[in-house]
């Protein structure tokens, strides 16, 4: 795997994925299966090295943390109930979601700051002549956090998996991060919006699904692209951005490859 890393400002916190697989869970966050939200927030993990995302390490902290509570709710009770005596410490597993639930306040709080900020923006910044792409992009639909591109990412990475292992065959190549930007760009802006699946069509290998992948993320990084969803968990569709959202960043060539694994 190459040196090229992402880091992904908006999705980027532990504290954002575990609120992410809460909501899987479709539970109060007072209600959530602690052991099965250490056991995805592992899964997730594995998954962001396995793509070679950049992790921060506030990540490896908690999930040390989830293990400390899974291993806890694991004991017999009555083992559950000697561990509190001798610790005298509070429950670690209330401390965490009591912190979920400030965030989760934060989160909502600092969401609406920015729906209204862009809002403000598209009324007064917009630049004479400027029109988007898409009137309305995003219209009626959600924004598709880093969290639900990497489990689709991961879906498609599986499927080459089986493929691989079923030809047993090592496929010497290598792709261009920044080829694979190229590429992106120009088939969305022939057909204006893809689905997630289709950027994946024709990949001959797990090396350039990685590349497409982080060619992708860099692009919506740049606002250049956007990732939405018509419901929670949805299938994700990728669409162009309208060109008042999309940043340029000079002096930020993507150059390194990544190889097959």
């Amino acid at each position: 795997m190459s040196d090229f890393k992402i880091q992904f400002k908006v999705f980027e916190g532990p504290m954002d994925l575990l609120l992410f697989l809460v909501r899987k869970q479709e539970v109060d966050i007072y209600e959530v299966n602690m052991t099965e939200l250490a056991t995805q927030f592992l899964e997730y993990v594995e998954m962001m090295k396995r793509l070679d995302l950049e992790l921060a390490g506030e990540f490896i902290v908690m999930a040390s943390t989830l293990m400390y509570i899974k291993s806890r709710e694991l004991l017999p009770v009555d083992q559950q109930v000697e561990v509190e005596d001798e610790e005298e410490l509070e429950d670690p597993r209330w401390e965490l979601i009591r912190k979920l639930v400030e965030y989760k306040r934060f989160k909502d709080i600092t969401g609406d700051l920015q729906k209204l900020e862009f809002e403000q923006e598209k009324v007064y910044t917009r630049r004479p002549g400027s029109i988007p792409l898409d009137p309305l992009p995003m219209e009626n639909r959600l924004e598709a956090s880093i969290f639900d591109l990497i489990g689709a990412v991961d879906e498609v990475l599986q499927r080459y998996n089986h493929r691989e292992a079923a030809k047993r065959e090592i496929v010497d190549d290598q792709w261009s991060v920044s080829e694979k930007i190229v590429l992106i760009r120009r088939r969305l802006s022939e057909a204006g919006r893809l689905n997630f699946s289709e950027l994946f069509e024709g990949n001959g290998s797990r090396g350039e699904v990685v590349a497409t992948f982080l060619a992708l993320l860099e692009l919506i990084r740049l606002r250049h692209l956007l990732a939405s969803q018509g419901e929670v968990f949805g299938e994700i569709e990728i669409i162009v951005a309208p060109v008042d959202m999309q940043r340029i960043v000079p002096g930020e060539p993507v150059t390194e490859t990544v190889e097959a694994q």
